[in-house]
């Protein structure tokens, strides 16, 4: 499949290679890491042109004594959702590239959601003129369910046109396995089309084992990032999946998949972190931060680096990444101790591009125009009451720290004819507003675990449609939430009293800001404070309010349509007489 880079001069890199013209760059004395022998080279490097022309004594241009550092390929994260970072593509890789990360796979599965192929054509726009490679994979879920409102809807043929794109690498995981497994002829659709392009599927199929799952493989499905267990991974990998193990900032696999990793499985395994936040690429880092992870707890630095490296670029047939040798790509990192993996230096096409975790001041950075939000929703015409009826209140109740939660059956706090809040036994309200078409269809529901005493938190990232979602004790701080949330074009909000205790504007898509990681992540630990001031006692209650419109995860979620069981996969009513 052809790479799209900066036309690779050919006759230059050859008679560079031969030594008959000076390479523009020598590396000496590196200790480079061979992905494809395995074996650690003392050597020096010549780069003509920015791809790599030989190893071994050359006439350069410029030289850089490496004193014996390692020289690793660049790290490629398998599979990344951007919007979970909060900002741009550009700001991104302005986060990432002083890692050690200069290539990704990103799902654009939230903004796909919110603005169907308009989403997806400013994704791969951002993608061009960047010191960095993005590659996508084509979202093959949206909407996720049909019980609540996504802004789009993207069929097989309105995926068609993306699919020979030269950075759709992939598509996307598909998490509608039963559609796979039962035939569903619009997702068989989507895996044929792809696969007519020779480029693979990703899955998403926690759980999945036996008969079912060799249904899912003979369909084509050919990666899998959601295993918890190895027995799971194991299973997967013998029925010829491959297999990304997830560190991100929800989920954290690496721990119980390391004993799947040996010899004979490494080259089928990768790294990627699904979804990071501010904070964690922040403190942590990237893959850097799942690389030394491995190798502390015994993992054979060359496999953890083959997993960041060779392992994405031959799945995604990204030709000229992921190794060191004649003819790749000049995208390369050093570090001096493998046993603690601190990336010292980024080199970008041959070009030092950061170091010592800041980006060299001549790098620059692309921005793209962002589509304008789509926020159509009357605030002021919204109804949060919820009119008590005989039997007991469904309550959603929250278990720490998982994004799955349980069904509570109550006997309901009843004032003039309506059920309502009741905050000494943490029962809140939970309303989802459809944003993307001016339906002013609005769910409610309680919800218990919050701990809010006062006030409202609200936010327009909420799986997987993103439609508003607000928790908070009495109606009219949900609306003031909403209505605040409207007129800032997305982002999350945290109200009481009548005021606006914090904002963070996400103006694209309602999704990720224009501005760079840090100040978004200062904007986040203002929210949470704030928050923490109305009483919650949560780490993180925005992420935990994102996911409370997910009617994919059992037991009870809510959804612009109501509350959704998600064990029967229907709508149900607020009250129940069971």
């Amino acid at each position: 499949m052809p790479h799209m880079h900066m036309n690779k001069n050919i006759n230059k890199l050859i008679q560079t290679a031969r030594a008959d013209r000076p390479a523009d760059l020598l590396l000496r004395n590196a200790r480079l890491i061979n992905v494809f022998s395995g074996a650690i080279q003392q050597t020096h490097i010549a780069v003509a042109d920015g791809y790599i022309a030989g190893f071994g004594e050359y006439e350069a241009l410029s030289e850089v004594n490496l004193d014996g550092s390692y020289l690793s390929p660049g790290f490629i994260d398998a599979h990344v959702h951007i919007e979970s970072s909060m900002v741009s593509p550009a700001q991104f890789a302005r986060a990432v590239l002083p890692r050690g990360t200069t290539a990704v796979v990103a799902d654009p599965h939230e903004i796909a959601n919110v603005m169907g192929a308009q989403g997806l054509k400013y994704m791969l726009d951002s993608a061009e003129g960047q010191p960095f490679e993005f590659y996508f994979s084509l979202s093959s879920c949206v909407p996720a369910t049909r019980m609540e409102t996504s802004g789009a809807v993207l069929t097989a043929e309105q995926l068609k046109p993306f699919m020979s794109h030269p950075r759709m690498v992939a598509l996307a995981e598909m998490m509608n396995y039963p559609g796979v497994i039962y035939e569903d002829p619009e997702v068989l659709a989507k895996i044929s089309a792809m696969r007519s392009y020779a480029k693979p599927i990703d899955g998403h199929a926690p759980g999945l084992t036996g008969a079912q799952l060799n249904a899912y493989a003979a369909a084509g499905i050919s990666s899998d990032h959601e295993c918890i267990s190895a027995e799971e991974a194991r299973e997967k990998l013998a029925a010829g999946m491959r297999i990304m193990i997830r560190q991100g900032t929800g989920a954290r696999n690496l721990k119980d998949l390391l004993p799947v990793i040996n010899p004979q499985t490494a080259r089928r395994i990768m790294w990627c972190t699904d979804d990071r936040h501010p904070h964690e690429l922040l403190a942590e880092g990237h893959m850097d931060a799942i690389l030394r992870e491995a190798i502390g707890n015994g993992l054979d630095p060359i496999l953890a680096i083959q997993m960041a490296t060779l392992n994405p670029a031959e799945y995604f047939h990204l030709g000229d990444l992921g190794a060191i040798a004649p003819g790749t790509r000049a995208d390369m990192v050093v570090f001096d101790d493998l046993q603690d993996l601190v990336v010292q230096q980024v080199y970008v096409h041959g070009q030092l591009t950061a170091e010592k975790g800041r980006l060299s001041p001549d790098v620059y950075f692309q921005t793209c125009e962002a589509p304008s939000t789509s926020m159509n929703v009357d605030a002021d015409a919204l109804d949060f009451r919820a009119p008590a009826e005989k039997g007991r209140l469904r309550v959603i109740e929250l278990i720490p720290d998982q994004i799955i939660t349980r069904e509570q059956l109550v006997f309901p706090v009843v004032r003039n004819g309506l059920a309502v809040t009741d905050v000494s036994s943490d029962l809140l309200k939970l309303v989802v507003v459809e944003r993307h078409h001016g339906s002013g269809r609005a769910g409610v529901g309680f919800i218990r675990g919050f701990g809010l005493k006062k006030g409202a938190l609200a936010s327009t990232v909420a799986h997987d449609s993103h439609n508003i979602i607000a928790v908070g004790v009495d109606d009219s701080d949900l609306q003031m939430a909403v209505r605040e949330l409207t007129s800032q074009q997305g982002g999350m909000v945290v109200v009481a009293e009548a005021a606006v205790k914090a904002r963070l504007p996400l103006p694209i898509a309602g999704l990720m800001s224009d501005q760079p990681v840090e100040k978004v992540h200062s904007g986040m630990d203002n929210l949470l404070a704030a928050a923490r001031g109305l009483g919650t006692t949560m780490a993180d209650p925005f992420m935990t309010l994102g996911f409370m419109a997910l009617p994919v995860i059992p037991e009870l979620k809510l959804s612009d349509y109501g509350l959704v069981d998600v064990n029967k996969f229907t709508v149900v009513s607020l009250f129940t007489s069971e």
